[in-house]
C-alpha cells in the first residue's frame, strides 16, 4: 500500500522544528506562548491545501480539522493529537536541524557544540538505527521531536488518506494542542467541537511502542511564613523562612522516593521549584504514582516531613496545597480494550514489533480520557528528548505514519454496515 508513496513526515518536521514554539511555564495567559501560534496556523494553512476544509485555529492556539468518512459503514469517530510546543528544558530558538544520511553505528559530534556527542554507549537504540537517516540538532538547542515528529507524522498520515481513497476509513478529526509541556495541554479543549468516541496521541518513543499507562499526578505547593525583622537587631526574633525552605529540602529521602533513585514503577516525591525571601518562601513539588493511592500516601508522607521541620520553628507557619495534574488513562482504557487492541494490530500490520510501556510521565492523553476521550499514546520515533542529544530516525517516523493509516483503516474494518 506504501511501496509507490512518497513520506512527506519529514520533510514536514524538517520545517516545523524552525519554528520556534517553546511554552512557557511561569506564564498565565493561554497559550502560555503566543509563538506557539505560529506552527499552528501555519498547520491550519497546509490542511486546507490537503483538502481539510474545516481546518482552523481557535483564539487558545488549538487546531481543530476534519478527514471525512470515505465509508458506508458505521465507524466511531476517531482522533489524533499531538501538541505543538516544546520544553523549555532546553533552547528551541533557533534550532538548526541536520539529516545524517544512513547512519553507520559511528559517534556522531554535533557541529555548533562539538562536546555534544551521540554514541551508541550511551542511547543503545542506536543499535537499531543503523542504515537509517537520522536527525539530530546542532547542538546548542533541543530538536523538538517531542511532539513536532508526532505533529508531522500525523499531517502526513491525513495526506496519505487524502490522497488514497481506497484506503477506507471513518470520520478522523485531528487536533492539535499547545502548552502540552506545561501541563496545560487539555486546559481549553473544547471536547463538544472535537466530537470524537476515541483518541490517539503520537507522543512516544521506540518504533512498535504503545503506551497505556501512565503516572497518576498532583502538584504539591508548600508555603513557609517566616517572621521577619531588621537583620541587625534580629537576634531571637527573625525566622527565616529561606532556611527552613532549605531544612525541608535537606530531610527528603536521599535513597528513594526521588526520580534520580526510581524507576518502571517506582513513584517519587519531585521538589521542581523553589522561590521565596526571608520573610515567605515557596517550594513547588510533582507528587507521582501509577497508583492513584500511592500520591496520598506520598502527599501524608511530605506533609510529615513539613511537620517535622517546623517543630523547630514554632513562630513560623506553613500552608500544603494540593492540586490535582492527572491520572493512570489505564483506569480509563481498561474500560474500552478495543482501543488498546486495536493500536497493537495497526502496530504489527506496519512490520514492528508490539512494544508494551507504561510512561513515568503524562501525556494529553491522560487528560483526555477522563475528559470522555479514550486515548493510549502511539509512539512518535523521539529519542532522548528534552536534550540537546534529541535525535530521530525518519524510517521510524514514516512506520507511525503506516500505523496511523492502519489503524484507521482497522476501526473501519470492524465498523458495522449501514443499513
Amino acid at each position: 500500500m506504501f511501496a509507490n508513496y512518497t513520506f512527506t513526515a519529514a520533510d514536514r518536521f524538517l520545517r516545523y522544528v524552525q519554528i520556534d514554539t517553546q511554552s512557557n511555564p511561569l506564564s498565565g495567559t493561554q497559550p502560555t506562548s503566543e509563538k506557539q501560534k505560529d506552527l499552528s496556523r501555519l498547520l491550519v494553512d497546509e490542511l486546507k491545501a490537503m483538502g481539510l476544509a474545516d481546518a482552523e485555529i481557535d483564539e487558545w492556539g488549538y487546531v481543530y480539522a476534519t478527514i471525512p468518512s470515505n465509508t458506508n459503514k458505521d465507524v466511531p469517530t476517531i482522533c489524533f493529537c499531538a501538541h505543538v510546543d516544546t520544553a523549555p528544558d532546553a533552547s528551541g530558538s533557533g534550532v538548526k536541524p541536520i539529516l545524517h544520511k544512513s547512519y553507520n553505528g559511528e559517534d556522531i559530534v554535533l557541529p555548533d557544540d562539538k562536546t555534544q556527542v551521540l554514541r551508541k554507549a550511551d542511547f543503545p537504540y542506536l543499535e537499531r538505527l543503523i542504515g537509517h537517516d537520522i536527525i539530530t540538532a546542532s547542538g546548542t538547542t533541543l530538536l523538538g521531536s517531542d511532539d513536532k515528529a508526532g505533529v508531522a507524522e500525523i499531517m502526513d498520515a491525513a495526506n496519505f488518506l487524502m490522497t488514497h481513497p481506497d484506503a477506507k476509513h471513518g470520520k478522523i478529526r485531528l487536533l492539535f494542542t499547545p502548552d502540552e509541556e506545561v501541563g496545560k495541554g487539555t486546559a481549553k479543549v473544547d471536547m463538544k467541537k472535537l466530537d470524537a468516541h476515541f483518541g490517539y496521541t503520537l507522543d512516544g518513543g521506540d518504533a512498535g511502542s504503545l503506551e497505556d499507562e501512565t503516572f497518576s499526578a498532583d502538584g504539591v505547593q508548600l508555603i513557609i511564613h517566616g517572621v521577619i525583622t531588621h537583620p541587625g537587631y534580629a537576634k531571637d526574633k527573625m525566622v527565616n523562612a529561606l532556611k527552613i525552605a532549605g531544612d525541608v529540602l535537606a530531610s527528603l529521602p536521599r535513597a528513594e522516593l526521588s526520580p534520580e533513585t526510581t524507576e518502571s514503577k517506582q513513584g517519587f516525591i519531585h521538589p521542581v521549584r523553589v522561590d521565596g525571601i526571608a520573610e515567605k518562601a515557596t517550594i513547588d513539588f510533582i507528587v507521582r504514582d501509577f497508583v492513584t493511592d500511592g500520591l496520598k500516601k506520598k502527599e501524608d508522607f511530605l506533609l510529615g516531613i513539613v511537620e517535622m521541620v517546623m517543630e523547630n520553628y514554632p513562630a513560623a507557619k506553613f500552608e500544603l496545597a494540593v492540586t490535582e495534574q492527572y491520572r493512570n488513562m489505564k483506569e480509563v482504557l481498561d474500560q474500552h480494550p478495543q482501543v488498546v487492541n486495536f493500536a497493537k494490530e495497526a502496530i504489527e500490520r506496519s512490520g514492528l514489533k508490539l512494544k508494551m510501556e507504561s510512561i513515568r510521565g503524562g501525556t494529553d492523553g491522560s487528560r483526555l480520557s477522563f475528559m470522555g476521550l479514550p486515548c493510549p499514546n502511539l509512539f512518535a520515533g523521539e529519542q532522548a528528548i528534552h536534550s540537546k542529544l534529541e535525535f530521530i530516525s525518519v524510517q521510524d517516523m514514516n512506520k507511525a505514519v503506516e500505523t496511523i493509516v492502519h489503524l484507521a483503516m482497522i476501526w473501519e474494518e470492524k465498523g458495522e454496515q449501514k443499513g
